[in-house]
């Protein structure tokens, strides 16, 4: 399988163990960044090439999957979240990881590589690898909501409206909320 990985500096040592991992593990690892150790860099735009790489791979029909990771991971999901057709999920044991594949069909994980040792994360991300998706109906009908919204903001309906053309109160911006009116 191909794995697209990337992170910034407060991964890079885990990164260059993680790739050696991957590699004996028998897996082609395409690294996006960075190259060397720059305290300052920034994770957007490593994480982001990683994540389109996958997107790019699955539509081509490449068996492939994404691991990012900085020093907690939340922001390098973010970033891979913003390409259209990923679903990052913020990894942190065994069970999120399962779950990620499972139910979620996840083809990136972000990992907090200052929040784990490194066999703990290389764990994390063998059991992601490993995991197929569930292909269960409502797994599968969630996704298609999610990439649904992706493509043209569809949602399903409110279950809280009543009646023909009542208004979503969550996504009606006409509606305000005033804490000081109780």
């Amino acid at each position: 399988m191909r794995i697209h990985i990337a992170t910034d500096h407060a991964g890079l040592e885990f990164s260059t163990q993680l790739q050696h991992h991957l590699t004996a593990a028998g897996h082609e690892v395409v690294d996006h960044g960075p190259i060397e150790y720059d305290p300052l860099d920034d994770y957007p735009a490593f994480c982001i090439r990683a994540a389109q790489a996958v997107v790019r791979d699955q539509e081509a029909g490449i068996e492939t999957l994404g691991v990012v990771f900085g020093g907690s991971g939340n922001g390098e999901q973010i970033a891979a979240n913003k390409v259209l057709g990923v679903r990052a999920a913020l990894v942190w044991s065994i069970a999120t990881a399962e779950l990620a594949r499972e139910h979620n069909d996840a083809n990136v994980i972000a990992i907090g590589a200052r929040q784990h040792t490194f066999d703990e994360a290389a764990a994390f991300i063998d059991r992601f690898i490993e995991t197929p998706f569930s292909g269960e109906e409502r797994h599968a009908r969630r996704i298609a909501q999610l990439a649904a919204y992706e493509q043209d903001g569809a949602l399903e309906p409110d279950p809280r409206a009543t009646g023909a053309g009542a208004p979503d109160v969550l996504a009606d911006d006409s509606s305000s909320f005033d804490p000081e009116a109780g």
